[in-house]
Order: C-alpha cells, then sequence, then structure tokens
C-alpha cells in the first residue's frame, strides 16, 4: 500500500460529498461507517418505525434488521441523493413485511380512498417522541391525533416534519408520485387542525 495511494485516498475523501462518503463506505462494507450511521440515526429510526407502526412492539428487531439490510445492500446506494431516504425506504419495506403477516394494515396501498383510520392503543404508558419534544397539552394532543390517522397520512406527516425530508424524497420513500404525498400531507394537516380546534 504506497504513500501515493494514501494521498489519492485522502484527496478524494476530501472533495466528496457526505453521501458519497457513505456509498463509498457501504461498498466496501466499512463496519465503522456502519457503527457511525446507527448512532446518528437510530434514534429517527426508531421513531419513524414508532409512528409508523403505532407501538413499541418489535421496533427494536425491525431496526436491528434494517442495519442488516443497509450492510447487504450496500452497493446500491449510489451516493447521488441523500441518505436519509434510501434508509427509510429500507425501513418501511420491513414495515410492509411485518404488518402483512399481523394484518394490521396497508401502508403498501396508494388508495388512500375507502379506508378507516386505524387507532393503535398504547402498548406502554411512556411518553411519545412527540410528547417528549415539548411536554406541553398541544403536544399531547397532536401526538394522540397523529394516532388516529390512517398510516399513509401519519407517515407523510412524520417524514416531512419531524424528519425534513423533501417531499420529492417522501415520494421516493413511499413509491407514490409528489402530489399523491402533498395531498396526504394537506388532508394530515387539515385533520389535525380539525381535531385540535375541536379539542379546545
Amino acid at each position: 500500500y504506497s504513500h501515493r495511494m494514501f494521498e489519492s485516498e485522502m484527496t478524494l475523501a476530501a472533495t466528496e460529498s457526505e453521501p458519497e462518503r457513505i456509498a463509498r463506505g457501504l461498498r466496501r462494507r466499512d463496519v465503522a461507517l456502519l457503527q457511525t450511521l446507527v448512532q446518528e440515526y437510530q434514534y429517527r429510526l426508531v421513531r419513524y418505525f414508532i409512528f409508523l407502526l403505532g407501538t413499541r412492539d418489535q421496533v427494536d428487531d425491525l431496526a436491528q434488521e434494517t442495519w442488516l439490510r443497509v450492510l447487504e445492500r450496500g452497493r446500491s446506494y449510489d451516493g447521488e441523493s441523500r441518505f436519509e431516504p434510501w434508509l427509510f425506504a429500507i425501513a418501511r419495506n420491513l414495515a410492509i413485511d411485518h404488518t402483512r403477516k399481523r394484518r394490521l394494515f396497508s401502508l403498501d396501498s396508494n388508495d388512500d380512498d375507502g379506508h378507516e383510520p386505524v387507532s393503535f392503543s398504547p402498548v406502554s404508558m411512556e411518553a411519545s417522541p412527540f410528547e417528549q419534544a415539548a411536554r406541553t397539552e398541544d403536544a399531547r394532543r397532536v401526538a394522540e391525533s397523529l394516532q388516529s390517522l390512517q398510516p399513509v397520512i401519519r407517515e407523510a406527516l412524520v417524514l416531512r416534519f419531524q424528519e425534513e425530508l423533501s417531499l420529492q424524497e417522501i415520494s421516493q420513500v413511499v413509491g407514490a408520485s409528489i402530489s399523491t404525498v402533498s395531498s396526504r400531507i394537506y388532508r394530515g394537516l387539515a385533520t389535525l387542525r380539525q381535531q385540535i380546534d375541536g379539542g379546545a
């Protein structure tokens, strides 16, 4: 391993973007990189699963399985777009497989109409991520109202406002058009506003 090769790698590392650096590390199955990604994204991944599934049950197993898939499929991440949408798309597919087995609800349907909102009873008395973010009456009401929304609408709101993904990135994650994503967000916000104003 020559000094010149080391220098050229250092130059490459200095000029590449964060997504490119992650893509290069995943192609090499760089364990140190994976550990860094787990530290950086684990909380967001767990939070996403909780809001998606409406329960804390089996979320840790699903998060662990997501990281295994990231390692297995790392070569398919090209580093041209942000890492988050690619990660959440893997997580979403695992959640769909999980819910198909349990037959709780469908996230893989792009037909938003004709479905009653699904309500889940909380598994524990622990505060939800939304409640932890701001321990106010409004925060609790937002968290409760979110759980009453259709899963695909709740997911769109969480990805947009909590994970701060763009409409295009959400479209990639959920496999729906940007107009469908916009419609889900609009409907979700309108429903939340109605519920919160109604409960005031």
